[in-house]
Protein backbone atom coordinates (compact mmCIF):
# COMPACT_ATOMS: atom_id res chain seq x y z
CA UNK A 1 0.00 0.00 0.00
CA UNK A 2 0.92 3.46 -1.00
CA UNK A 3 0.08 6.65 0.92
CA UNK A 4 -2.53 8.05 -1.06
CA UNK A 5 -3.11 11.72 0.88
CA UNK A 6 -1.49 14.86 2.12
CA UNK A 7 -1.07 16.13 5.29
CA UNK A 8 -4.68 17.96 6.13
CA UNK A 9 -3.18 19.94 9.22
CA UNK A 10 -0.18 20.42 11.05
CA UNK A 11 0.72 22.04 14.56
CA UNK A 12 -3.06 21.53 15.38
CA UNK A 13 -3.87 23.98 11.83
CA UNK A 14 -5.42 23.29 8.45
CA UNK A 15 -2.95 22.88 6.07
CA UNK A 16 -3.21 24.87 2.62
CA UNK A 17 -1.47 24.52 -0.44
CA UNK A 18 -0.05 28.11 -1.79
CA UNK A 19 -1.09 28.65 -5.13
CA UNK A 20 1.15 28.60 -8.35
CA UNK A 21 2.02 31.27 -10.67
CA UNK A 22 -0.17 33.68 -11.60
CA UNK A 23 -2.64 32.35 -9.15
CA UNK A 24 -3.22 34.94 -5.79
CA UNK A 25 -3.52 33.33 -2.68
CA UNK A 26 -6.91 34.10 -0.54
CA UNK A 27 -6.66 36.61 1.93
CA UNK A 28 -6.07 35.26 5.34
CA UNK A 29 -4.04 35.35 8.24
CA UNK A 30 -0.68 33.63 7.94
CA UNK A 31 -0.64 31.87 11.37
CA UNK A 32 -3.71 30.41 10.82
CA UNK A 33 -2.94 27.79 8.57
CA UNK A 34 -0.22 25.13 7.76
CA UNK A 35 1.19 26.45 4.29
CA UNK A 36 2.57 23.48 1.69
CA UNK A 37 4.84 24.85 -0.44
CA UNK A 38 5.10 22.44 -3.70
CA UNK A 39 5.91 21.88 -7.30
CA UNK A 40 5.57 18.91 -9.41
CA UNK A 41 7.40 15.67 -9.94
CA UNK A 42 6.84 15.42 -13.27
CA UNK A 43 7.65 17.97 -15.90
CA UNK A 44 7.41 21.03 -13.30
CA UNK A 45 6.67 24.45 -14.59
CA UNK A 46 8.11 26.09 -11.66
CA UNK A 47 11.54 25.01 -9.50
CA UNK A 48 10.40 24.18 -5.67
CA UNK A 49 13.31 26.66 -4.47
CA UNK A 50 11.34 29.40 -7.10
CA UNK A 51 7.66 28.54 -5.63
CA UNK A 52 9.20 29.40 -2.08
CA UNK A 53 10.56 32.16 -2.92
CA UNK A 54 7.34 33.34 -4.19
CA UNK A 55 5.69 32.84 -0.90
CA UNK A 56 8.32 34.95 0.96
CA UNK A 57 7.89 37.06 -0.63
CA UNK A 58 4.07 36.92 -1.04
CA UNK A 59 3.11 35.44 2.60
CA UNK A 60 4.19 37.70 5.63
CA UNK A 61 6.47 34.46 6.94
CA UNK A 62 7.24 36.34 10.37
CA UNK A 63 3.79 34.97 11.26
CA UNK A 64 3.90 31.46 9.57
CA UNK A 65 3.62 28.81 12.27
CA UNK A 66 3.80 25.67 10.05
CA UNK A 67 5.26 24.93 7.28
CA UNK A 68 4.71 21.78 4.49
CA UNK A 69 7.13 21.24 1.94
CA UNK A 70 4.93 19.14 -0.85
CA UNK A 71 6.61 17.70 -3.93
CA UNK A 72 10.00 19.08 -5.63
CA UNK A 73 10.70 18.42 -9.19
CA UNK A 74 11.75 14.93 -10.13
CA UNK A 75 12.39 13.85 -6.43
CA UNK A 76 12.38 10.68 -7.66
CA UNK A 77 16.27 11.82 -8.37
CA UNK A 78 17.13 14.80 -7.25
CA UNK A 79 17.15 14.87 -3.23
CA UNK A 80 15.97 17.34 -1.05
CA UNK A 81 19.73 19.64 -0.68
CA UNK A 82 18.46 22.53 -2.76
CA UNK A 83 15.18 22.64 -0.22
CA UNK A 84 16.91 22.20 3.01
CA UNK A 85 19.19 24.59 1.47
CA UNK A 86 16.57 27.71 0.37
CA UNK A 87 14.72 26.91 4.04
CA UNK A 88 18.37 27.02 6.19
CA UNK A 89 18.75 30.25 4.54
CA UNK A 90 15.56 31.64 5.05
CA UNK A 91 15.41 30.98 8.85
CA UNK A 92 15.49 34.43 9.72
CA UNK A 93 12.11 34.94 7.68
CA UNK A 94 10.42 32.72 9.75
CA UNK A 95 11.08 33.95 13.59
CA UNK A 96 7.52 32.52 14.45
CA UNK A 97 7.66 28.52 12.73
CA UNK A 98 7.00 25.89 15.12
CA UNK A 99 6.37 22.96 12.78
CA UNK A 100 8.30 21.44 9.58
CA UNK A 101 7.21 18.74 7.84
CA UNK A 102 9.82 17.63 4.99
CA UNK A 103 8.26 15.45 1.64
CA UNK A 104 4.46 15.77 1.72
CA UNK A 105 3.76 13.33 -1.43
CA UNK A 106 1.30 10.96 -2.51
CA UNK A 107 1.72 8.19 -4.04
CA UNK A 108 0.67 9.27 -7.34
CA UNK A 109 3.13 11.71 -7.05
CA UNK A 110 5.96 9.82 -6.09
CA UNK A 111 5.85 6.68 -3.82
CA UNK A 112 7.14 6.65 -0.85
CA UNK A 113 10.53 4.61 -1.05
CA UNK A 114 11.24 6.77 -4.86
CA UNK A 115 11.30 9.75 -2.55
CA UNK A 116 15.43 10.85 -2.41
CA UNK A 117 15.93 12.97 0.97
CA UNK A 118 19.62 13.89 2.22
CA UNK A 119 20.47 14.53 5.70
CA UNK A 120 17.69 16.55 7.37
CA UNK A 121 20.24 18.04 10.86
CA UNK A 122 20.38 21.37 9.22
CA UNK A 123 16.89 21.81 9.46
CA UNK A 124 16.92 21.38 13.37
CA UNK A 125 19.82 23.05 13.59
CA UNK A 126 18.72 25.90 11.80
CA UNK A 127 15.56 26.31 13.54
CA UNK A 128 15.87 25.48 17.46
CA UNK A 129 12.62 26.84 18.79
CA UNK A 130 10.65 24.01 16.02
CA UNK A 131 8.50 21.84 18.31
CA UNK A 132 6.82 19.53 15.64
CA UNK A 133 9.75 18.00 12.66
CA UNK A 134 8.42 15.26 10.46
CA UNK A 135 10.05 14.10 7.30
CA UNK A 136 8.33 11.66 4.61
CA UNK A 137 10.93 9.20 2.78
CA UNK A 138 14.27 6.73 3.58
CA UNK A 139 15.76 7.08 0.41
CA UNK A 140 18.78 8.73 1.00
CA UNK A 141 17.79 10.39 4.84
CA UNK A 142 20.13 11.31 7.45
CA UNK A 143 19.52 12.24 10.73
CA UNK A 144 22.69 12.69 12.87
CA UNK A 145 22.42 12.37 16.58
CA UNK A 146 21.84 16.10 17.97
CA UNK A 147 20.49 17.91 20.83
CA UNK A 148 17.04 20.35 20.30
CA UNK A 149 15.42 21.57 23.49
CA UNK A 150 12.52 22.41 21.84
CA UNK A 151 11.51 19.11 20.20
CA UNK A 152 8.23 17.86 21.21
CA UNK A 153 6.97 15.88 18.17
CA UNK A 154 9.48 13.98 15.68
CA UNK A 155 7.86 11.55 12.45
CA UNK A 156 9.81 9.29 9.88
CA UNK A 157 7.77 8.13 7.61
CA UNK A 158 9.26 5.71 5.23
CA UNK A 159 9.36 2.03 3.34
CA UNK A 160 12.71 1.49 5.24
CA UNK A 161 14.41 2.88 7.77
CA UNK A 162 18.72 2.85 7.47
CA UNK A 163 19.87 1.71 11.00
CA UNK A 164 22.38 4.91 10.91
CA UNK A 165 19.09 7.16 11.07
CA UNK A 166 17.39 4.67 14.07
CA UNK A 167 20.60 5.69 15.79
CA UNK A 168 21.25 8.91 15.00
CA UNK A 169 17.84 9.64 16.83
CA UNK A 170 18.78 6.81 19.22
CA UNK A 171 21.63 9.03 20.14
CA UNK A 172 20.18 12.48 20.18
CA UNK A 173 19.23 14.56 23.84
CA UNK A 174 15.69 15.59 23.43
CA UNK A 175 14.65 16.50 26.66
CA UNK A 176 10.88 17.99 25.71
CA UNK A 177 9.72 15.40 22.67
CA UNK A 178 6.87 13.72 23.86
CA UNK A 179 5.55 12.39 20.66
CA UNK A 180 8.36 9.70 18.56
CA UNK A 181 7.14 7.62 15.23
CA UNK A 182 9.30 5.74 13.36
CA UNK A 183 8.45 3.74 10.46
CA UNK A 184 11.46 0.56 10.36
CA UNK A 185 10.08 -0.68 6.96
CA UNK A 186 11.65 -3.34 4.99
CA UNK A 187 15.23 -4.38 4.01
CA UNK A 188 14.25 -4.04 0.67
CA UNK A 189 13.51 -0.33 0.89
CA UNK A 190 16.66 0.35 2.60
CA UNK A 191 15.47 -0.41 6.23
CA UNK A 192 18.53 -2.20 7.41
CA UNK A 193 17.87 -1.49 11.42
CA UNK A 194 17.71 -4.20 14.02
CA UNK A 195 16.40 -4.51 17.36
CA UNK A 196 19.86 -3.62 19.09
CA UNK A 197 19.65 -0.50 17.16
CA UNK A 198 16.52 0.60 19.41
CA UNK A 199 18.24 -0.07 22.18
CA UNK A 200 19.01 3.99 23.50
CA UNK A 201 15.05 4.85 22.60
CA UNK A 202 13.73 1.94 24.91
CA UNK A 203 16.02 2.70 27.68
CA UNK A 204 14.30 6.39 27.44
CA UNK A 205 17.48 7.70 29.08
CA UNK A 206 17.88 10.84 26.37
CA UNK A 207 13.79 11.28 26.03
CA UNK A 208 12.64 12.01 29.67
CA UNK A 209 9.64 13.47 28.22
CA UNK A 210 8.36 10.48 25.76
CA UNK A 211 4.38 9.61 26.04
CA UNK A 212 3.78 8.72 22.84
CA UNK A 213 6.37 5.88 21.19
CA UNK A 214 5.33 4.49 17.57
CA UNK A 215 7.71 1.85 16.20
CA UNK A 216 5.78 0.43 13.34
CA UNK A 217 5.26 -0.58 10.07
CA UNK A 218 8.48 -2.98 10.78
CA UNK A 219 8.82 -6.48 8.80
CA UNK A 220 10.59 -7.49 11.99
CA UNK A 221 7.77 -6.37 14.24
CA UNK A 222 7.85 -9.26 16.56
CA UNK A 223 11.30 -8.90 17.38
CA UNK A 224 10.54 -5.01 17.87
CA UNK A 225 7.31 -6.43 20.07
CA UNK A 226 9.59 -8.46 22.08
CA UNK A 227 11.99 -5.83 23.21
CA UNK A 228 9.20 -3.37 23.93
CA UNK A 229 7.72 -5.96 26.15
CA UNK A 230 10.42 -5.46 28.70
CA UNK A 231 11.40 -1.64 28.04
CA UNK A 232 12.22 0.55 30.66
CA UNK A 233 10.61 3.74 28.68
CA UNK A 234 7.40 1.96 28.45
CA UNK A 235 6.09 2.41 31.99
CA UNK A 236 5.80 6.01 31.51
CA UNK A 237 4.37 5.98 27.94
CA UNK A 238 0.34 7.18 27.22
CA UNK A 239 0.01 5.81 23.65
CA UNK A 240 2.11 2.55 22.34
CA UNK A 241 1.98 2.16 18.81
CA UNK A 242 2.82 -1.12 17.13
CA UNK A 243 1.11 -1.05 14.02
CA UNK A 244 1.53 -1.46 10.40
CA UNK A 245 3.91 -4.49 10.44
CA UNK A 246 3.65 -8.06 10.73
CA UNK A 247 3.08 -8.61 13.92
CA UNK A 248 2.15 -12.30 15.26
CA UNK A 249 0.75 -14.66 17.64
CA UNK A 250 4.37 -14.80 18.97
CA UNK A 251 4.79 -10.99 19.09
CA UNK A 252 1.73 -10.32 20.57
CA UNK A 253 2.18 -13.31 23.64
CA UNK A 254 5.45 -11.69 23.73
CA UNK A 255 4.09 -8.39 24.51
CA UNK A 256 1.39 -9.99 27.13
CA UNK A 257 3.87 -11.66 28.67
CA UNK A 258 6.09 -8.51 29.68
CA UNK A 259 5.79 -5.70 31.94
CA UNK A 260 2.15 -4.75 32.21
CA UNK A 261 0.26 -2.21 30.10
CA UNK A 262 -2.80 -1.39 32.20
CA UNK A 263 -1.68 2.19 32.34
CA UNK A 264 -1.69 3.01 28.70
CA UNK A 265 -4.56 5.18 27.44
CA UNK A 266 -4.14 3.26 23.99
CA UNK A 267 -2.68 0.70 22.05
CA UNK A 268 -2.60 0.49 18.75
CA UNK A 269 -1.63 -2.89 16.58
CA UNK A 270 -3.80 -2.43 13.87
CA UNK A 271 -2.43 -3.80 10.34
CA UNK A 272 -1.67 -7.30 12.04
CA UNK A 273 -1.58 -10.85 11.52
CA UNK A 274 -3.06 -12.08 14.83
CA UNK A 275 -5.61 -15.25 14.81
CA UNK A 276 -8.76 -14.81 16.81
CA UNK A 277 -7.49 -16.38 20.36
CA UNK A 278 -4.98 -14.37 20.55
CA UNK A 279 -6.98 -11.16 19.87
CA UNK A 280 -9.76 -11.86 22.45
CA UNK A 281 -6.58 -12.43 24.91
CA UNK A 282 -5.50 -8.79 24.46
CA UNK A 283 -8.77 -7.12 24.37
CA UNK A 284 -9.41 -9.06 27.80
CA UNK A 285 -6.35 -8.34 29.56
CA UNK A 286 -6.21 -4.84 28.29
CA UNK A 287 -9.79 -3.01 27.56
CA UNK A 288 -11.18 -4.19 30.72
CA UNK A 289 -8.21 -2.38 32.55
CA UNK A 290 -10.02 0.77 30.47
CA UNK A 291 -7.15 0.65 27.50
CA UNK A 292 -8.19 1.51 24.09
CA UNK A 293 -7.04 -1.19 22.06
CA UNK A 294 -6.75 -0.73 17.86
CA UNK A 295 -6.74 -4.44 16.24
CA UNK A 296 -8.45 -3.27 12.99
CA UNK A 297 -7.46 -4.60 9.57
CA UNK A 298 -6.40 -7.81 10.70
CA UNK A 299 -4.78 -10.27 8.39
CA UNK A 300 -4.70 -13.80 9.62
CA UNK A 301 -3.31 -15.75 7.08
CA UNK A 302 -1.11 -13.68 5.16
CA UNK A 303 -0.71 -14.57 1.06
CA UNK A 304 0.00 -18.68 0.76
CA UNK A 305 1.81 -19.85 -2.14
CA UNK A 306 0.98 -23.39 -3.70
CA UNK A 307 4.43 -24.59 -2.00
CA UNK A 308 3.05 -23.24 1.13
CA UNK A 309 5.26 -20.08 1.32
CA UNK A 310 3.19 -17.80 3.67
CA UNK A 311 4.12 -14.12 2.88
CA UNK A 312 2.95 -10.88 5.11
CA UNK A 313 3.52 -7.77 4.15
CA UNK A 314 3.99 -3.86 5.87
CA UNK A 315 1.09 -2.26 5.38
CA UNK A 316 3.33 1.14 3.62
CA UNK A 317 6.56 -0.25 1.59
CA UNK A 318 7.29 0.64 -1.67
Amino acid sequence: MSIGHHLDALYGLPAQTFPGPGDAPRPVEPDTLAWRVGSDVYDAGEAWTAAFARFCDTVDTTRVKALIVGAWEEAYEENSAAVIEALVAARDRFPALRALFLGDMAGDECEISWINQTDVTPLLAAFPDLEEFGVRGGSGLGFSALTHGALRSLVIETGGLSAEVVRGVGGSDLPALVHLDLWLGTPEYGGDSEVADLAPILSGARLPSLRHLALRNSEMQDAVVGAVAFAPVVARLEVLDLSMGVLTDEGAAALLGGQPLTHLKKLDLHHHYLSEPVKERVRQTLEAAGVEVDLDRGHVEGDVEDDGTVWRYVAVGE
